[in-house]
């Protein structure tokens, strides 16, 4: 597998909605190990401030909301926005009571769904780098987007790096930390992991992508996979692991992938090495 031999410039770090929720269960929320995932994010906001972004996902929050919407009511998905900054808060909250400067941000409060945008979303980017520029910790999460038509199109928490990665200038990376550890190469339960994806031709990588479970309203992994890809087109470095809330830090997240602890399983999404900036 080839390895990076260079840190990230910054880094956007997506903890999935299924390491701290049931997503099976409205309103699902395990209290202990979330607390374990903010701690691990506290220190690592403390470590490298104005260099984190933290991206949480809806779990049983924003899954739910977004289940059985008519397809007639053009602001349908509007449900999610509570749903998503009540998860937002959630992370604000506990963050801060770690001694994080940890601000919510809405992305449709500053992105716009936009087809003729290369990204098929307008993004003001200013927002983003004033918080990290002041060392703060900005939180997001998936949100309602505005169409041109006027109607909301439901952004799902997979995709939000996609808009943030050229806000955070040279050498960012995308890390997604889900309850696999990575593209299953062996089907569902496998521990077998698809190493290493050109973002330039993912073809082989969608052969290992089954279908979601019914609760699942984001696309599971061929959603992550979509948005990763996307993200490392445009320069970042990407990967898929699995969340452990009983880890001692998160640190090697923001070092050289060859200092990395031996044996850490993942899969890894990037340009070729000539390509990538």
């Amino acid at each position: 597998m080839t390895r990076t031999t260079q840190p990230p410039g910054s880094l956007v770090l997506k903890i999935g909605g299924s390491l701290f929720s049931d997503k099976s269960r409205p309103g699902s929320l395990d209290e202990k190990v979330f607390a374990s995932y903010a701690a691990l994010v506290a220190d690592l906001a403390k470590a490298r401030p104005g260099r984190i972004v933290l991206v949480t996902g809806g779990g049983a929050f924003g899954h739910g909301a977004l289940r059985g919407l008519d397809p007639d009511d053009p602001f349908a998905p509007l449900p999610f926005v509570q749903a998503t900054a009540g998860v937002r808060w959630r992370w604000v909250s506990a963050l801060t009571d770690m001694g994080v400067r940890a601000l919510p941000l809405q992305l449709g409060a500053f992105s716009t769904v936009d087809p003729a945008h290369p990204l098929g979303v307008a993004v003001a980017e200013e927002p983003l780098k004033a918080l990290l520029a002041a060392g703060v910790l900005p939180v997001l999460s998936g949100d309602c987007l505005l169409r041109p038509d006027g109607s909301l199109e439901a952004f799902s928490s997979d995709r939000t790096p996609e808009v943030l990665v050229r806000a955070l200038g040279e050498t960012p990376r995308v890390v997604t930390l889900t309850d696999v550890p990575g593209v299953l190469t062996g089907g569902p339960g496998s521990d077998d992991v698809l190493e290493l994806i050109d973002a330039h031709h993912p073809e082989d990588a969608y052969r290992h992508v089954w279908k979601e479970s019914e609760w699942d309203a984001s696309g599971a992994m061929q959603g992550k996979l979509d948005a990763l890809v996307a993200c490392a087109r445009q320069g970042a470095e990407c990967f898929i692991m699995r969340g452990d809330p009983g880890l001692s830090d998160l640190r090697h997240l923001t070092r050289p992938e060859d200092e990395w602890p031996l044996g850490l399983k993942r899969t890894r999404i990037a340009l070729p090495q000539e390509e990538a900036r």
